[in-house]
């Protein structure tokens, strides 16, 4: 089993849709141990609220509260884990299947979220994407316009080279 989600991690696209619209005030920091401090994951501020949506297609596999924060646990359909927390509430219910861009819930002030990759917690950032859209021509005989395709995303987890040394000259 650990092998095939492994084989969908690797075939699956790398890019992720944001969660929210909103820069990171806590970004990740890895802990030293399994239960040494650090930050597994991004933090945002938002105004209590704001809508919150599924970074990847996938099931639920929670949706409650722990310590009294509420949290979603979505299985994506790439192998890995997102974990969205600091809701205000939660509009989805377990076993539930989402689409990338599905609303999840809504915010409190503050809002969490992690990705793991089996139970080791990985940096979402550089598999946070923005959409990049074709250029393309316009007629100008009058004639409206064709409806566009659909953008791609664009990560750094999914560029070449990203993470690795130049090459020494």
């Amino acid at each position: 089993m650990i092998g095939l989600a492994l084989a969908l991690t690797l075939l699956a696209p790398t890019c992720y849709h944001a969660p929210v619209i909103s820069p990171v005030v806590d970004p990740f920091r890895a802990p030293a141990c399994s239960f040494c401090p650090g930050n597994r994951g991004l933090e945002y501020q938002l105004p209590i609220g704001t809508s919150v949506f599924a970074a990847a297609d996938g099931v639920v596999r929670f949706s409650g509260v722990v310590a009294s924060v509420r949290y979603v646990v979505i299985d994506q359909s790439d192998g890995r884990t997102a974990t969205y927390g600091r809701l205000a509430a939660a509009q989805v219910t377990v076993g539930g299947a989402l689409r990338a861009g599905d609303v999840v819930g809504t915010t409190t002030e503050r809002f969490f979220f992690g990705l793991r990759e089996g139970d080791r917690y990985i940096d979402p950032a550089p598999f946070i994407g923005s959409p990049r859209y074709r250029r393309r021509l316009i007629p100008i005989d009058g004639s409206g316009p064709r409806p566009p395709p659909p953008p791609t995303m664009r990560c750094a987890a999914s560029q070449p080279g990203v993470g690795e040394r130049a090459p020494r000259r």
